[in-house]
């Protein structure tokens, strides 16, 4: 367990080729599985003027392995490699909040 919450930012570019709904959908219920197995609620965003950058935010994780892990594994399980364009990646950071 970590001392201090911890909030997670993954952000991506989708495939051009992505229907949105569609890569919306995949990526809420990738979210709504991970709420399940972790108790954490993520939210999804798009960068202002540009569509095809996305992120997802975490908030409040008070354990970062067990979330991590259960982050690759639903992440894996929903493929969402798939909505990411070629030659790029999903990248994560985690901050935590100034005492």
């Amino acid at each position: 367990m970590t001392s201090s919450p911890l909030s997670y930012y993954v952000y991506y570019r989708i495939r051009a080729d992505i229907d949105r709904d569609d890569g919306h959908a995949s990526v809420r219920a990738m979210q709504a599985a991970l709420a399940a197995r972790t108790g954490v609620s993520g939210r999804l965003m798009e960068r202002r003027g540009d569509a095809t950058t996305w992120m997802e935010i975490y908030e409040a994780v008070t354990d970062a392995t067990a979330f991590e892990i259960a982050l690759d594994i639903e992440t894996q399980a929903h493929h969402l490699s798939d909505l990411v364009e070629p030659g790029a990646a999903r990248h994560m950071e985690a901050f935590v909040e100034c005492a």
